[in-house]
């Protein structure tokens, strides 16, 4: 689905509207999930919920996406996804979030929509604990919650909406390097911030996937941090390439630090003689695949991926699933989708794009 497609987001509801709406729907709004009920700041009487899969989708539900940074492209478009979903089910839609994607900016954000009734947030979670506290309040407070691109501790939300799986993001990108290096030298992996969920479990799995005897010969000299921001992500893969003059190819799993180090490479001698891959937008990348500078990368769409978590809020807040394993529901367009364990959603396998196959895709 393009983002071009979707549709200017409606007004986010507030006032006594917000209230009124939010005690009608307490009861469907609490089915969450039986997951860490017993926790400490669990999600109430959720442990008592049973699902129903015949319940139609509230109309009017208050949804609200908090991303781990606003005005990031990566989330401009993953939120517009969303807002399509919303749009579609009669619900009510809001973006919020901190311009900068540090560990404790989401828990005002999140304490402010549970004060205002809001039904279903979606979140990306910048630290899988700082926002753990705040989320639980909002569960208790009749929010259903889920977590999407990177999960918080799967006892402060309902559903985590994932990408891909995380090995076959970690293989993917492992499997790009290497083709890209001729299967030997030394690569380096240039992450958002320490403590992003996501990236965290991609390079333990790249790790993983790098101690296999076929890529023996590839050795990971370091991980560096430009904090998903474009200017310290363009600094630190000069450093890369400046401490390691042998540095054979840089993985970048973040969109943010894809772009700042294709910029940097573009522009530098290093273009055509280092390899760079890891997730990117089409949109993003597009210039640098047409000058050399990248030979391919992957993602999937975010678009999809915003507009499945709205659902899956949906279709928590509505009853039709409280979040356990094996439940199934319907994802506008996208189409059904199962409750894997953990309360883990997948919207399926990442795209390769390339010289070949880029022109094809709007986002």
């Amino acid at each position: 689905m393009s983002p071009q497609s979707r549709p200017t987001p409606v007004p986010f509801r507030t006032g006594a509207a917000v209230l009124a709406l939010a005690a009608l729907l307490a009861t469907a709004a609490c089915s969450g999930t039986t997951r860490g009920d017993d926790e400490e700041g669990g999600g109430g009487d959720r442990a008592t919920a049973e699902a129903d899969p015949d319940a139609p989708l509230a109309e009017g539900l208050a949804v609200a996406f908090l991303p781990k940074q606003v005005n990031n492209p990566y989330f401009t478009v993953a939120d517009a996804g969303g807002a399509t979903a919303v749009e579609e089910f009669a619900g009510e839609y809001k973006e919020v979030g901190p311009s900068e994607a540090s560990a404790s900016s989401q828990v005002s954000y999140v304490n402010t929509l549970s004060q205002q009734g809001t039904d279903v947030i979606v979140t990306a979670a910048n630290d899988p604990n700082a926002v753990c506290g705040a989320l639980n309040g909002a569960r208790s407070a009749g929010a259903s919650v889920v977590t999407f691109d990177s999960d918080a501790s799967p006892e402060c939300r309902d559903l985590f909406v994932n990408q891909a799986t995380a090995e076959g993001i970690a293989e993917i990108q492992v499997q790009l390097i290497a083709e890209q290096i001729g299967g030997a030298g030394q690569i380096a992996i240039l992450s958002a911030t320490p403590n992003a969920t996501n990236q965290n479990t991609w390079i333990g799995l790249m790790e993983e996937e790098l101690a296999k005897p076929e890529y023996a010969d590839i050795e990971l000299v370091t991980v560096a941090y430009g904090n998903d921001e474009d200017e310290k992500s363009f600094q630190e893969t000069q450093g890369l390439l400046r401490s390691y003059p042998d540095l054979a190819g840089i993985v970048s799993p973040t969109t943010v630090g894809l772009a700042a180090a294709a910029r940097y490479l573009s522009g530098s001698e290093y273009r055509g003689e280092v390899a760079l891959t890891g997730l990117g937008t089409p949109n993003q990348m597009r210039e640098f695949v047409a000058d050399g500078t990248v030979e391919s990368f992957a993602l999937w769409d975010p678009a999809d991926l915003g507009y499945l978590a709205a659902y899956a809020g949906a279709a928590l807040a509505s009853g039709q699933i409280t979040g356990s394993e094996g439940e199934t529901f319907t994802a506008g367009e996208l189409g059904e989708y199962e409750v894997g364990a953990d309360g883990v959603v997948v919207l399926g396998p990442p795209t390769v794009f390339d010289a070949g196959n880029i022109d094809e895709f709007d986002f």
